[in-house]
């Protein structure tokens, strides 16, 4: 498959459509008169297991045919996507196998032993955790769910994009948290092929925004992974990309990053006016909007996209006590 159209994502639907929950989208008023135009919030963090993660992994679980359904699945993950898997996977009775580095949060790791999944944490980074999938996939014959660059985790996502073009006829711009970039290119695929006007704009952290420096240079390259408040937003997009590179350089209008500082300030502009938890993944797009990074010019939707995130580490950034390094 060269890419992901609107045609798949519609199947994608249809495919998942007991699988997950439709997201609200609501108005924040307080961005609004901020701004000068509608802002809404697609609140995908009150997705089950806390993340639009589920939508891809249940569209990749649901897409496999009954041998690979024997087999189990196996991903590397910076937590969303395994928890994702995770659940997915149980509901279906099959094996799970998630690896992930030393920089995923904790709480997300308990969360996925919890769903009962197998856990291997491995190295300083995503891709070290890519290199024990492999290793896994060869010698255990484990099915690969990647976290992103697979078409029907794509479809899955674009899912979402669906859902903000009915909720938000008139939607001029959405921003949408950029990592690996299937959540981008799924919903840029959905809602252009519905809205070819609308702006899609990715967000990501200042901190080792791998699609960024990849869309920078032209080609995939991979960049040092560090700590962020937007840790869901880490990892590289793999040298060898197959979808979501092309089709964020096709179909993204911008790329904005912003600071440790911008990202916890969306964080707690979420709690304190929208009356909404989110980890720094999801509060990228708030975040992007007080910090003037985004000049709209009609109506916004920002996606909040996880929950996600260590409470006390979320009670500290909101009573402003969290030290940020730069």
């Amino acid at each position: 498959m060269g890419t992901v159209t609107l045609q798949h994502i519609l199947a994608a639907r249809d495919r998942i459509a007991d699988m997950i929950a439709a997201t609200p989208v609501v108005v924040s008023t307080s961005l609004s008169e901020r701004l000068g135009v509608p802002v809404h919030l697609k609140l995908e963090h009150r997705q089950t297991t806390g993340s639009f993660k589920l939508r891809g992994a249940s569209n990749a679980i649901a897409s496999l045919d009954a041998e690979d359904r024997t087999r189990g699945v196996i991903a590397a993950s910076t937590g969303n996507h395994g928890r994702a898997l995770s659940h997915a996977a149980k509901l279906e009775g099959m094996r799970a196998v998630i690896c992930m580095s030393k920089l995923v949060p904790a709480n997300k790791v308990e969360e996925i032993r919890r769903l009962g999944a197998e856990i291997r944490i491995v190295g300083n980074s995503q891709d070290d955790a890519q290199v024990e999938v492999d290793r896994l996939v060869t010698q255990e014959r484990l099915v690969m769910v990647p976290p992103f660059d697979h078409p029907a985790v794509i479809a899955g996502q674009g899912t979402l994009g669906l859902e903000i073009v009915s909720a938000v006829a008139d939607v001029d711009t959405v921003l949408v948290p950029l990592s690996g970039g299937g959540l981008a290119a799924g919903i840029a695929a959905a809602v252009k092929g519905a809205k070819p006007n609308t702006r899609i704009i990715g967000i990501s952290m200042q901190r080792g925004a791998a699609m960024k420096a990849s869309l920078d240079a032209g080609r995939p390259v991979q960049v040092e992974e560090m700590p962020t408040l937007a840790d869901s937003l880490g990892g590289g997009i793999g040298l060898d990309n197959r979808l979501t590179f092309s089709m964020c350089r096709d179909l993204l209008d911008d790329v904005v990053l912003l600071s440790e500082a911008e990202i916890a300030a969306g964080i707690a502009h979420a709690y304190g006016q929208e009356r909404e938890i989110v980890e720094g993944a999801g509060a990228v797009g708030i975040a992007a909007l007080l910090a003037g990074k985004i000049k709209p010019r009609g109506p916004v939707v920002s996606v909040l996209s996880g929950r996600n995130i260590d409470m006390g580490r979320h009670r500290d950034i909101v009573c402003g006590k969290e030290e940020l390094a730069a």
